[in-house]
């Protein structure tokens, strides 16, 4: 291909009335075309940018002119090879980093030999714009409730607000514990939105509900083409969260070969996609959160120790709803309002036997489950006042003999714990399924429930036929 003369001024003209920034490069990667629009976007003009080398605008951590690169100068970059969607940074002329999404493509001859390659660049600063007035408005509306929704006035709670505004303060690694359902998810968020990160995104991870295949997938990334269904090239959630906050759900749940990788991130933030050799860097914040107690998993060999003091920097325990009963008049009120507002119903109190019934009710399920009652309460409910009657069943019968309980009420149907009544449950498969449905399709309960691993409960509905989700 040659580089002067009318084919190359009628390809620019061409290349001028495009909106994505062009430049087309020799097999030196030098610039040879160079667009309007990547005048637009860097600043500079065209006579200045020709003759450059490729990766003359490259900003740190932008691994898209390394690929380029590759593709002209390295060992097989004969082959037709393509760059599809990677958002990069490239430098204006001005020295600010302009956020921008890469293709790039190499260029050959009929015959099959490389002459260079082509780069398209679209401004992402729109994009990046929008994200960060999604993210100030969800700011917005997470704040005007409480931290992120976390409600008491309880010593215990006001004791756990203190320790997120110290968490948040500081960039260490927290580890959250406590019972399902007493809002460990809640509490990440709050540190994250008033951490140093909070313009940053932050991601979730429940580690319960992959396997470790596709956790692996889903924490690192992928090339395409490394295993089956991997089409194209997908980033980790570790790379999405760059500059962020990585929230890890069910952490006491990943396999002793993904304790090994997460370990090295934290130690070195450094990882490598599903497929691919080459080292990647990501600067995150993890938060981490179990409802399983880590350290006696430690003690049983089924938690690395290492990893654990990597995660438990700053330990946050949220108590059990049981702990803060003098906390319930408020969340329920706070619920009742939701749901006045949800479903238009004028409902505006509790009758003195229903809030004796929830004072008394010992909520193994904590605030989900207070949460979920009052939402039942507001469908069965015929007046303007949620009466004993409304309230659901376990509640009611709960609340009979919950003065006299020390431990959390569960009623008969769920205790799942003989060894006979586990084998017989993940050997039937309407069993199994019929505790998933119990269970809400979360299989780390499920399996808790029968002592299992969450992986265990995987494989059993693998060998029934049985979907990850009931909609599959």
């Amino acid at each position: 291909m040659a580089w002067e003369g009318e084919a190359l001024v009628s390809t620019e003209q061409l290349l001028n009335t495009m909106a994505e920034g062009v430049i087309v490069l020799d097999t030196d990667g030098l610039i040879r075309l160079w667009n309007q629009a990547m005048t637009e976007i860097t600043g500079y003009p065209r006579e200045e940018a020709l003759g450059k080398p490729h990766d003359w605008l490259r900003a740190p951590g932008c691994t898209a002119s390394e690929t380029v690169g590759a593709w002209l100068n390295g060992p097989g970059a004969d082959g037709l090879v393509c760059l599809n969607g990677c958002e990069c940074r490239i430098l204006h002329r001005s020295g600010e980093g302009i956020p921008v999404l890469v293709n790039a493509r190499a260029l050959h001859t009929a015959a099959g030999k490389r002459v260079g390659a082509l780069q398209t660049f679209i401004d992402f600063r729109p994009v990046v714009r929008l994200r960060e007035q999604v993210d100030s408005l969800w700011q917005a509306v997470s704040l005007h409730d409480g931290y992120e929704g976390l409600i008491g006035r309880s010593a215990s709670m006001k004791e756990v607000l203190r320790q997120i505004q110290l968490a948040a303060s500081s960039e260490v690694t927290v580890l959250i514990s406590g019972e399902s359902g007493t809002g460990k998810e809640l509490a990440a968020t709050a540190i994250h939105r008033r951490s140093p990160r909070a313009e940053k995104p932050m991601v979730r991870v429940n580690c319960g509900a992959l396997s470790e295949t596709l956790l692996e997938s889903e924490l690192f990334g992928h090339v395409k083409g490394a295993f089956t269904g991997a089409h194209r090239d997908r980033i980790g959630r570790f790379e999405a969260a760059d500059g962020g906050s990585l929230f890890l759900d069910e952490i006491g749940e990943i396999s002793p070969a993904m304790q090994v990788k997460l370990l090295r991130l934290l130690q070195e933030g450094e990882f490598e996609r599903v497929g691919e050799s080459m080292t990647r860097h990501a600067d995150v914040r993890v938060i981490a959160a179990t409802n399983r107690d880590l350290w006696e998993e430690m003690q049983a060999g089924r938690f690395r120790e290492d990893l654990f003091y990597r995660l438990r920097v700053f330990p946050l325990r949220m108590p059990a709803l049981r702990e803060r009963a003098e906390d319930l008049p408020l969340l329920v009120e706070h619920f009742m309002e939701q749901f006045a507002a949800k479903t238009g119903k004028s409902i505006h109190g509790m009758a003195p036997s229903g809030m004796q019934a929830i004072r008394e009710y010992a909520w193994p399920g904590n605030i989900r489950e207070l949460e979920n009652a009052i939402e039942y309460a507001f469908v069965v409910c015929g007046g303007e006042t949620i009466e004993l009657k409304d309230l659901p069943l376990e509640v009611r019968d709960g609340a009979a003999g919950g003065a006299a309980r020390s431990e959390p009420y569960r009623p008969p149907a769920q205790d799942w714990r003989s060894n006979v009544l586990a084998r017989r449950t993940v050997e039937s498969e309407p069993r199994l399924r019929a505790l998933l449905e119990e269970c809400n399709w979360n299989k780390s309960e499920a399996g808790r429930r029968l002592g299992l691993s969450h992986t265990a409960i995987w494989k059993w509905m693998k060998r029934h036929g049985i979907p990850l989700h009931p909609e599959d």
